[in-house]
């Protein structure tokens, strides 16, 4: 089967531009756009399933390019010739029309089925995130300090907005993120953990946490709760917490960003694991 080819603003293009633009969008056609080499490279490394892979068209592609590509289309994905000022568009790239990009499946973990591997699984969950480029930092983080996974709780960023998908670096292909609509739902998944022999500590960060994050003992099962950027740990929240810890800082500012926070306890986590 030959290969679909877009050379103007039709339909097509206009319905992978809303992707760019309109979580409804995204949310009803349960597709997303992936853009960057190194989160293209993981979601096909990870095997992430795809409805699409877009090549710019009129030029030779580099190896990279080529083998993404090849890789794609034996996996099923359609694969589709566009026009360089349209790759441009699609990548948010005007002066340089990025060579691939792709049309991926959303894909969320489902919490009440997810059982983290280990027998002191660190999971992280964000308190109704606004930013997608602070969720997909906190997801890269997470990654990189080996957390189990990362929750996303309330009235939220979209962990698909393509903001979020660059700001992970692929690290959103790589480890299992779910939605929650409250801390309730993470309890019951505490304790069915608990019930199964995993003991588990939930963990709130606020500058007024009743113990210094360095005094506290990480090293079971956690989850690091991680308030909004402008408002903290909900009510909810703080009740659903074992113990609220606080990161001692010096200078003027009277708290740390939210994703710095959370990178601060995930680092807390790995020195304290590291040293047993």
């Amino acid at each position: 089967m030959s290969d679909s080819v877009v050379m103007s603003r039709g339909a097509r293009f206009q319905q992978w531009q809303s992707y760019l633009v309109t979580r409804s969008k995204r949310s009803k056609a349960g597709v997303f756009l992936v853009q960057g080499v190194r989160p293209i490279t993981v979601a096909v490394e990870q095997d992430w399933p795809l409805e699409s892979v877009m090549y710019r068209s009129g030029g030779s592609l580099s190896a990279w390019a080529t083998a993404t590509v090849d890789t794609c289309r034996a996996a099923g994905a359609d694969a589709v010739a566009v026009a360089p000022e349209l790759m441009a568009e699609l990548g948010e790239r005007p002066d340089q029309p990025p060579e691939v990009l792709l049309v991926a499946h959303s894909r969320l973990e489902d919490l009440a089925r997810w059982t983290p591997d280990g027998d002191a699984p660190v999971v992280v969950a964000f308190d109704r995130p606004s930013s997608p480029g602070n969720l997909g930092t906190l997801i890269r983080s997470s990654d990189a300090f080996s957390a189990a996974g990362v929750l996303v709780s309330g009235h939220a960023a979209d962990p698909f907005d393509p903001v979020c998908v660059r700001a992970t670096t692929g690290s959103l292909f790589a480890m299992p993120v779910a939605s929650v609509q409250s801390p309730d739902e993470v309890l019951a998944f505490v304790r069915r953990l608990r019930d199964g022999g995993t003991p588990m500590t939930v963990v709130g960060t606020d500058e007024s946490g009743e113990v210094a994050i360095d005094e506290h003992d990480f090293t079971g099962g956690t989850v690091l709760v991680v308030g909004n950027e402008t408002r903290g740990m909900s009510a909810a929240w703080r009740d659903a917490c074992d113990v609220v810890v606080s990161i001692p800082i010096g200078g003027s500012a009277s708290s740390l960003g939210a994703p710095s926070a959370g990178a601060v306890g995930l680092y807390e986590i790995a020195r304290q694991r590291l040293r047993r």
